[in-house]
């Protein structure tokens, strides 16, 4: 198995996906009906796996992709609504932002200082990869003085 990147761990719990890949009898939502949920809360500001969660929890899809075919990302990017930047590269510029926040006032904490570094290699190599699969725009660069202006 492939560790982790900046710790020990190895990763191998996960939950499994059903292996039937069509929607279950008991659904009861359509495509339709699906679509204008998501984009509603996609309008309200609610980031793509919170959408899921809700979708999971409220009103009992537990696969969007076995329901409508698409994931939640491709169908907001089909409606212009998906988010400039990925949801993973947006939160780790957010951690980076409060924790260079919390050094601002605790000079002295060296142990945060050593995660930024270790947060922000993370940000540069996954900002590669989505320059590579064209995915944010190519003069995508993060840096830490406009990482505010991101993240706010």
């Amino acid at each position: 198995k492939m560790g982790r990147m900046h710790s020990n761990g190895k990763g191998v719990a996960q939950s499994a996906i059903p292996y039937n890949r069509s929607a279950p009898e008991w659904a009861k939502m359509t495509t339709e009906e699906l679509n204008t949920i998501i984009a509603g809360m996609a309008r309200k500001g609610v980031n793509p796996s919170r959408i899921g969660t809700i979708l999971r929890d409220q009103h009992g899809v537990g696969q969007i992709h076995a329901v409508t075919g698409n994931k939640i990302v491709r169908m907001l990017r089909s409606q212009g609504l998906a988010p400039e930047i990925p949801e993973d590269l947006y939160m780790m510029i957010k951690r980076a932002v409060s924790i260079r926040k919390h050094i601002e006032r605790n000079p002295r904490d060296k142990d945060s200082k050593y995660r930024l570094i270790l947060i922000e290699s993370r940000i540069h190599r996954l900002s590669r990869y989505y320059r590579a699969t064209k995915k944010v725009a190519p003069s995508f660069k993060y840096e830490a003085a406009t990482a505010n202006q991101i993240v706010a």
